[in-house]
């Protein structure tokens, strides 16, 4: 074997190992967006029994209107969820694209080491990071540590968030939503029967349930990031795979054509030899 077929066979293995990897690698995000998919419906009734909760006890506050900040002040926030791993494409330029859209946040939480690193190097000041979720059970613990983060920095006049949602057939969306604080329009009254029994003043309870209710959207907008991050590396995955094959085809056709050759070369060889032993030595 020539020092050129043994060379195009050992790339050939190594292109096909690296396949072989992004293959598992696929199959991992595609797992992991399964498990998110399927937690969001829950997290969604959980944020509509919050919200009807809310709106059953907003009649006890009367003629009073609703304060769902913790307080006022001339400073917002502003939520980032960005990617924690790598091989995610574009995933972590589209959040921070719609972030430099917006005005530049007082405080400015991200979610997500790789996205917080990007958003540095764009010049963003973080006041606080974390990192992103990178198991399902793992949503609402990062959520969890969001709120904590979030109600440390109070208090102020406004927050909202910047989430990545996955369409199919679209690719990542950014979505902004307003967090605090809550809109009273948002939670219509329902239809008139009895009054909830409470076992604390309207003010406090509604305040309780407000955090409760900031969590689930946190929750929710985790959980999203989380899908659309796996999403978007299964993706990347998809078309690091294609160009794998693509290089593997072009190697093995290579190796095809040098063994061949190689073949050819040693047919001859032998043609020639067995022509020489039958050609008679001329006489002297």
């Amino acid at each position: 074997m020539t020092q050129r077929l043994a060379e195009l066979i050992a790339r050939t293995n190594s292109v096909r190992e690296l396949g072989n990897v992004v293959a598992a690698m696929r199959s991992i995000a595609a797992a992991r967006a399964r498990e998110s998919r399927r937690m969001l419906p829950g997290i969604t009734a959980y944020a509509n029994i919050i919200a009807a909760a809310i709106a059953a006890a907003l009649p006890l506050l009367g003629p009073e209107p609703p304060r769902f900040a913790p307080g006022r002040a001339r400073r917002t926030g502003l939520i980032v969820f960005g990617a924690e791993q790598g091989f995610v494409g574009a995933f972590n330029e589209a959040v921070l694209h719609a972030a430099e859209a917006l005005a530049r946040p007082t405080v400015l939480l991200v979610a997500g080491t790789r996205g917080a690193r990007l958003a540095e190097e764009r010049g963003f000041s973080i006041a606080w990071q974390t990192a992103m979720a990178t198991q399902a059970g793992a949503v609402p613990a990062t959520a969890a540590r969001l709120v904590d983060a979030l109600y440390e920095r109070m208090p102020l006049e406004a927050v909202s968030m910047l989430f990545p949602r996955w369409q199919p057939n679209a690719g990542v969306s950014v979505e902004h939503r307003l967090l605090l604080p809550l809109d009273p329009r948002a939670f219509p009254p329902r239809a008139a029967r009895q009054p909830p029994l409470t076992q604390m003043p309207a003010p406090a309870l509604l305040e309780r349930l407000a955090e409760e209710y900031v969590y689930a959207q946190l929750c929710e907008a985790t959980a999203h990031a989380f899908a659309a991050e796996n999403e978007a590396r299964i993706a990347a995955m998809a078309r690091a795979k294609s160009g794998v094959d693509n290089i593997l085809s072009r190697l093995e056709a290579e190796q095809r054509r040098v063994r061949q050759e190689e073949i050819t070369a040693e047919v001859v060889e032998l043609a020639m030899g067995a022509l020489a032993a039958r050609t008679p030595a001329p006489r002297r």
